[in-house]
């Protein structure tokens, strides 16, 4: 079996974004946006589609893909995949756009490459021009929902999951869990150096773990980093004392908790299953929740650049929609990577490819269905908001320990 770990923003990512999102919107002759009215329901022929992937989506949606191309020779006659990190993306496509020769078809992205390609005004608005052809976003579970409403008419959501934050823990070492985030904290003065997480800007499970602190810690505002977390950086200025280093990536901090540099990490549903199963953290150890959890919620999107032929646009919105049916969507529970992985509702592990589910079975955790059940779930933080909170945790939290 395939499996990858999940790509992190780079740590020049949030600088590049903001100045990407200082940039024009593209006026060359490539970036001419078709008419909705011009797309039709099939393409003239079958076209090739180039794909970019600034998300490890491929990780969950190349099945997809493969799928699609099989059974629709008529519409697609191949598809050709590249990957690359967020903040190369919105550079990538404008430059194409400014030439007039644009090589990217669709781009697979998460939330900070599909902010730092609509501010820029690159991307084709989808929506609702195109929404009786993406019929299956009808069917986004309620989280997946709201992220859609993130990404405003420009994107599609694609894949969802929960991500966390969770603390992950050695049980042969940390025989009585932190429960609450002072108990977190009172381990970490307890046992200096034994309480790990990777920066943010270079971490999902960093980030969430930032961006879920101020829901644990009942700050007046989880969403304004800014005037609102008040307790959250305070909590955080503690927590940094018994830190001497911050990884730069969650890989990083996984291999730590194994060779037991670290005994309690920051990490998310897909962090905690998939090493597990690739053997890098032994598969008998355990996550847990502080009082006061929400979940904060991650997805994928695909997003269509200004400038894609009718034709081509005809076959990505077939192909997209055909993505969101719940066959393809089990595809997304893959190896744990984005767990559980669908965005709609009704798709159960039993409908995943035998693979996942035999990894599912084996890795995955049975208190995963009531903990996502059960507790609230936030969307995360805008990207003017993200960008603010990184820096001051750059320049106040992790400035001295890097």
């Amino acid at each position: 079996m395939t499996m990858h770990w999940r790509r992190a923003i780079t740590a020049g990512g949030i600088s590049a974004i903001l100045l990407l999102a200082g940039c024009g919107a593209p006026e060359g002759p490539g970036a001419a946006q078709v008419p909705a009215g011009e797309v039709p329901e099939r393409p003239s022929q079958p076209v090739t589609l180039n794909i970019l992937d600034v998300a490890g989506n491929l990780q969950l949606t190349q099945g997809m893909i493969d799928d699609f191309v099989a059974k629709n020779p008529d519409i697609v006659s191949r598809v050709t995949t590249e990957k690359a990190a967020a903040p190369e993306m919105a550079g990538k496509i404008k430059a194409q756009q400014d030439a007039g020769r644009l090589g990217i078809d669709m781009v697979l992205t998460g939330t900070d490459g599909l902010s730092a390609g609509t501010e820029q005004g690159l991307f084709t608005p989808l929506l609702p021009q195109f929404a009786d052809r993406l019929k299956g976003m009808q069917d986004y579970q309620e989280p997946a929902a709201a992220m859609q409403q993130l990404a405003g008419d420009f994107g599609v959501v694609v894949t969802y999951y929960p991500s966390g934050p969770l603390i992950e823990y050695a049980p042969d070492r940390v025989p009585n869990p932190p429960k609450t985030a002072q108990e977190l904290l009172a381990y970490a003065q307890a046992n200096p150096g034994k309480v790990g997480y990777a920066r943010p800007a270079n971490s999902g499970p960093g980030r969430t773990f930032l961006m879920g602190l101020p829901y644990i810690l009942g700050d007046s505002d989880p969403k304004d980093p800014v005037n609102g977390w008040q307790k959250t950086w305070a909590y955080l200025a503690e927590l940094d004392k018994t830190i001497t280093s911050y990884p730069t990536g969650t890989a990083d901090t996984m291999k730590n908790l194994a060779n037991g540099t670290y005994d309690i990490i920051a990490s998310t549903t897909g962090w905690d299953i998939n090493p597990r199963a690739l053997g890098t953290v032994p598969a008998d150890y355990k996550v847990g929740t502080l009082d006061g959890f929400t979940w904060v919620t991650d997805a994928h999107y695909a997003a269509v650049p200004k400038g894609v032929s009718a034709d081509k646009q005809a076959a990505l919105l077939a192909l997209i929609s055909f993505m969101l049916t719940p066959e393809q969507q089990a595809k997304a529970y893959d190896t744990g990577y984005f767990y559980p992985g669908p965005a709609v509702e009704g798709v159960t592990l039993e409908m995943a490819p035998p693979e996942s589910q035999q990894v599912i079975r084996q890795f995955g955790r049975p208190e995963y269905e009531a903990l996502i059940a059960n507790n609230p779930k936030a969307t995360p933080l805008a990207t003017k908001d993200i960008v603010a909170a990184f820096d001051r945790w750059d320049r106040e939290i992790g400035g001295g320990n890097s």
